[in-house]
């Protein structure tokens, strides 16, 4: 070997060589060096350096994460908003069934195709479940089990096996299923054991032919089904049917199809069953064939095969709320083979493009915490569905998003997220929405399976416009459409408001407030509803018209603009400022040993009020953890909606400097909020608490809101499969994401709240493909020190707590200096964020 000599090069080469090799080397040196090279030559370049380490952030994702303990979470294969969403079904009695799956120990029913994410209430969707036998009983179909409560079969423990775009289940009857999908379609891997005979579930030493039998059941998870068909095609195996469902939390009705096909083995039998009993001869059932009518319950179609070659079997579901023609073409279009892995890789693809949109330095970071995080943006983008071109309700060319479920729990962090991290999708949604007003009359509060869902409060999709309007949301939006329905919701009570719009609008007008004796007026136009919610209804209603009157002023609409601003003070009407903490109930009441409270000596509190003027009371912590937590459910008789007078008292977003001076200021207001999170009166698990984790901002004490980020997290959001506090509704997840980015939105203004992240750097790319980058310095992995000493922004210093939108369309970088105690950062008058009797500016902004 020749050796290699510089001195062979001419001078100026050999120092060009030189400062060349010296600035790879320096630019290879970590971010946490003295010099810091790569962030200086980032900068230059005009990139993020939050992620100078290459890692998949995919093995960071668990979407097993809340599916156990009401997290309700869909932990299946699917696409961000996508509309297939296939996974394996529970038996899991009641309420904690919603998403379909559950992490527990019951036995699973099938594996249906749609799902809803994070929803309370009744199970949701999980139509058309399929289920596989590796073989029957004296290799005679007919032995096999049809019905749910006979074909369930036991987990194999520890094959349970999530991540985005794929799930996997090995069942006790030698069965091991995974599974995949693609915007409308499942895609399904049986894999059975190897050999000619197979274990059996049925018992130890029981022995099967191996020839798989699977069937498709016309059923949904809350057994809602009416009417419908189902066939199957003697030759190819097609089974294709449809039928009529009820949605899960609203009124209507829902008419859903499917397409699926089967590869991998030759084809023994075809035929329909009934409940248990399996008909060979029968091949097609249903309004359709008139002489076999279809009945309720299970029912459905299986196709007999004989031994795979392979010891496998692909089944691919095609699906459409138009046809069964639609769902088949879907299923040929978007899986025109059975390449299951090419499937996979494809999601996995679009998750990955859809999650690189945050970059995050890992440096110091637990594994934990960094699924907390990832985990949780991706459950952000899980819901609503876009279900564009399969609406068969009325005909469009704008995007329709289904599964707004509900815009009461997602207003409020998961909107906001979108519109800075997916803000092409959140523009859609917006025009969805505007849309559905146009077809519908009324902007929904809650929508799913195209049905009108249960409204919980407020008309809570005008915050979500507004929230867009005024961070300049535009592209194919009809703003004059849209203002049009938030003063709809507003000015026009309809006939039953229990499922959209406002109830009770002539005494809003009247009283300015909702009285808890209001009775219903309708010979002057009034509709129907519950009347209840009196406290929440009015604080909701009179922030919902701040946000209308932020667009108002917007597109120049000077008069509405101070009557919705005048509106939006409505909340004082309901402030008892003799109403005193309550003491009037013993621990032994709410599950404690017998000892009394007493009185925090906090006075002042949101009270439900007749319509004579007088006050009536509600217990101040009932509908709290601390006192009978679910007497306000969506069938409440209370004045409060899910949450306690404790809770819904710091419901001023609009004017949080008038709520502090009617508490006693500053210092009493820290105070009594203080006392909210630490005596167990707060609720993570319900969204109305996420804003108050950070309203120590308005008080002048920023490092409070930090100091709770960092109590909650990870205590009650973490990795575990029990690690979300309440049903996600998409909205913990969110809460997740901004609480580790640091900053929190108060949702319909321009406004974020700012507490240092919980990474060392995080970057967020602008829609202008620039980088929003916030960087800590003195940053402590052992989260000793989490307290803003000073920022500054851009290179300059930066004394407010929080920032505007502009920061993430622009881009820029926002340097925090931490320490371990409060400091004076953010604390001045000029430093607050704005409230509308203190900096409310006639310039559309704040």
């Amino acid at each position: 070997m020749v050796p290699f000599h510089l001195t062979g090069f001419p001078r100026k080469t050999r120092v060009l060589v030189i400062v060349l090799a010296l600035c790879f080397v320096w630019a290879l040196l970590p971010t946490e060096s003295f010099i810091s090279p790569r962030r200086l030559l980032a900068s230059f370049a005009g990139i993020s350096t939050a992620a100078d380490v290459e890692v998949d952030i995919l093995r960071y994702v668990d979407p097993l994460i809340g599916a156990v303990n009401g997290g309700h979470v869909f932990p299946g294969a699917t696409l961000p908003y996508g509309m297939a969403k296939p996974v394996a079904d529970a038996s899991t009695p009641g309420w904690e069934l919603a998403a379909g799956f559950v992490f527990d120990e019951s036995k699973i029913t099938g594996f249906s195709n749609l799902h809803d994410s994070g929803t309370g209430g009744s199970p949701s969707l999980g139509n058309f479940p399929l289920f596989a036998h590796p073989g029957c009983p004296e290799d005679d179909y007919r032995n096999c089990a049809f019905a749910p409560t006979e074909r369930a079969a036991g987990r194999v423990v520890g094959s349970t096996a999530a991540r985005p775009g794929y799930f996997a289940i090995g069942l006790n009857n030698s069965v091991h299923v995974e599974m995949t999908a693609t915007a409308h379609t499942a895609l399904y891997r049986f894999n059975f054991a190897r050999g000619d005979r197979v274990e059996s579930a049925s018992g130890v030493g029981v022995t099967l032919e191996n020839s798989p039998l699977i069937t498709v059941d016309l059923n949904d998870l809350g057994n809602t089904r009416t009417g419908g068909n189902i066939q199957v095609d003697p030759e190819t195996g097609r089974m294709s049917g449809n039928g009529t469902f009820m949605p899960s939390f609203g009124r209507g009705s829902y008419k859903a199809h499917f397409c699926a096909d089967f590869a991998g083995a030759a084809i023994r039998k075809t035929g329909t069953f009934a409940g248990a009993t399996p008909n060979e001869t029968v091949k097609a059932m249903g309004s359709d064939v008139k002489a076999v009518p279809i009945s309720y319950g299970s029912t459905g179609a299986f196709v007999h095969f004989n031994r795979a070659p392979g010891d496998q079997v692909l089944a691919r579901v095609g699906l459409s709320f138009i046809s069964v023609d639609k769902a088949c073409r879907n299923a040929e279009n978007e899986i025109p083979g059975f390449a299951f892995e090419e499937v996979v890789k494809a999601a996995e693809d679009v998750w990955r493009d859809k999650l690189r949109v945050v970059h995050a330095d890992h440096h110091g970071m637990h594994d934990d915490l960094l699924k907390t995080f990832w985990s949780g943006l991706y459950r952000a983008f899980l819901s609503p569905q876009d279900y564009t071109g399969e609406n068969p309700l009325w005909e469009s060319d704008e995007p329709y998003f289904d599964s707004f479920y509900c815009i009461w729990d997602s207003f409020r962090a998961q909107h906001p997220l979108l519109t800075i991290v997916d803000p092409k999708e959140q523009t859609r949604m917006v025009r969805a929405l505007i849309d559905i007003y146009k077809n519908e009359g009324k902007l929904p509060d809650c929508r799913m399976s195209f049905s009108k869902g249960y409204s919980q409060g407020g008309s809570n999709a005008d915050v979500v416009l507004a929230d867009a309007f005024v961070k300049n949301l535009t592209e194919g939006i009809d703003w004059d459409l849209g203002y049009e329905a938030v003063v709809s919701d507003a000015e026009v009570e309809p006939p039953d408001w229990s499922v959209e719009g406002r109830g009770g609008l002539e005494s809003w007008k009247t009283f300015g407030y909702i009285p808890e004796d209001e009775k219903p007026n309708t010979e002057n136009g009034g509709g129907t509803g519950p009347r209840t919610r009196s406290i929440s209804r009015t604080v909701e209603y009179a922030y919902d018209d701040f946000a209308i009157a932020l667009m108002a002023r917007g597109l120049g609409k000077q008069v509405d603009e101070k009557k919705y601003l005048q509106r939006s003070k409505n909340w004082e009407h309901l402030f008892n400022h003799d109403q005193e903490d309550d003491d009037l109930y013993t621990t032994e009441e709410s599950g404690g040993q017998g000892s009394s409270y007493t009185r925090s000596g906090f006075k002042g509190f949101l009270q439900p009020r007749l319509m004579n003027g007088v006050f009536n009371h509600q217990p101040t912590r009932l509908c709290s953890p601390v006192y009978e937590p679910h007497k306000c459910y969506f069938d409440t008789q209370k004045a409060t909606y899910e949450g306690s007078p404790w809770l819904y008292t710091f419901y001023v977003p609009q004017d949080m400097a008038s709520l502090i001076t009617a508490l006693g200021g500053k210092e009493a207001f820290v105070s009594r909020l203080h006392y909210f999170h630490d005596s167990g009166i707060a609720y993570m698990g319900n969204e109305q608490t996420f804003l108050p984790t950070f309203q120590f901002h308005y008080g002048g004490r920023p490092g409070l809101s930090s100091y709770w980020v960092h109590r909650y997290i990870p205590e009650q959001f973490n990795s575990s499969v029990n690690g979300i506090p309440g049903n996600d509704d998409c909205a913990m997840g969110a809460f997740t994401a901004f609480a580790f980015m640091g900053f929190f939105p108060v949702a319909g203004q321009d406004v974020y709240l700012l507490t240092p992240p919980l990474f060392r750097e995080v970057s967020l790319q602008t829609p202008t493909g620039k980088w929003a980058t916030i960087r800590n310095t003195g940053f402590d992995p052992t989260y000793k020190a989490i307290y803003i000493q000073s920022a500054r922004l851009n290179g300059k210093p930066y004394a407010k707590s929080w920032i505007t939108h502009d920061f993430f369309v622009q881009g820029g970088l926002l340097e925090f200096t931490l320490g371990k105690r409060e400091s004076d950062w953010g604390t001045e008058d000029r430093d607050l964020p704005p409230s509308m009797s203190t900096g409310y500016k006639q310039t559309g902004r704040f």
